[in-house]
């Protein structure tokens, strides 16, 4: 089968499930999926309904397609994401960002939960992204998709300055303290040892994780404007004897934090 016509297919899937044509998508990452709950209206697809879609596995994240109104316009929300570590390929990874397209989206709101590189970010921190460093293959590799868009995409602004200045305005107007910095994405599933934490902070990543540059590349090929932001969840720049990094702990300090998150990606929603 065509690889646009699977697209196709999942996206005529969903057309027929939904009543209004969503503007923007938000991919809610681990522990983050509670943000979904604030969506009124809402029509729950399970990702298993939907034609070409994967199977969400990792921890926290529901599997569900949500649309319905969120900061008075309307959304659609990834109630969980595809990961490479789970052993996708990344065209599978990334296969929802291209539907998201053909359904008519412009904005995709990426957030995740990640280690804390920089030594001033604390747990329970936001942190903006305003660039990233790709460690994992690229999902753009293989035959150019022309439909979409060029086969060398420019990524120089990634992440929407536009959508980052109206973030920090919303931040001081519900006195939310924000971080804004360098996302690294690795494959996992192995959390980073302190090694890896020191070696990429040295080449200028803030925060690391395990998810949002694959999403992030496909949107900026497809032409979507990009806003993406990171909950810290550990702090990778020293180590007690005792100290190990725990995937349920990484839940707990999202979820936390998603209250923060959530005023702010409603008050964003509001102005665009």
């Amino acid at each position: 089968m065509d690889k646009l016509e699977m697209y196709q297919q999942a996206a005529d899937y969903i057309k027929q499930r939904i009543t209004s044509t969503p503007r923007t998508a938000i991919v809610l990452g681990s522990g983050l999926g509670g943000l979904a709950n604030e969506i009124t209206d809402p029509i729950v697809i399970p990702y298993a309904e939907i034609p070409h879609f994967m199977n969400s596995t990792a921890t926290g994240h529901k599997g569900n397609l949500i649309c319905g109104t969120l900061g008075g316009t309307c959304v659609i929300a990834m109630q969980g994401r595809f990961h490479f570590y789970e052993g996708y390929t990344m065209e599978q990874v990334t296969f929802p960002i291209r539907v998201m397209k053909l359904l008519g989206v412009e904005h995709l709101f990426v957030s995740n939960a990640a280690g804390g590189i920089n030594n001033t970010f604390k747990v329970g921190d936001l942190m903006l992204i305003t660039d990233h460093i790709n460690m994992m293959p690229n999902p753009l590799i293989g035959k150019n998709l022309d439909y979409f868009g060029t086969r060398f995409p420019d990524m120089t602004r990634a992440y929407d300055r536009e959508l980052l200045s109206l973030a920090e305005r919303i931040a001081t107007q519900h006195a939310i303290a924000l971080k804004k910095g360098v996302y690294v994405g690795l494959t996992g599933p192995t959390f980073e040892t302190p090694a890896e934490y020191a070696f990429y902070g040295k080449g200028g990543g803030d925060a690391i994780g395990m998810s949002t540059v694959p999403e992030v590349i496909v949107a900026r090929h497809c032409g979507l404007r990009v806003f993406g932001i990171s909950v810290i969840t550990n702090e990778g720049y020293h180590f007690a004897d005792d100290f190990v990094n725990d995937g349920a702990h990484v839940i707990e300090a999202a979820n936390v934090a998603a209250g923060k998150m959530s005023s702010l990606i409603k008050g964003i929603l509001g102005e665009i």
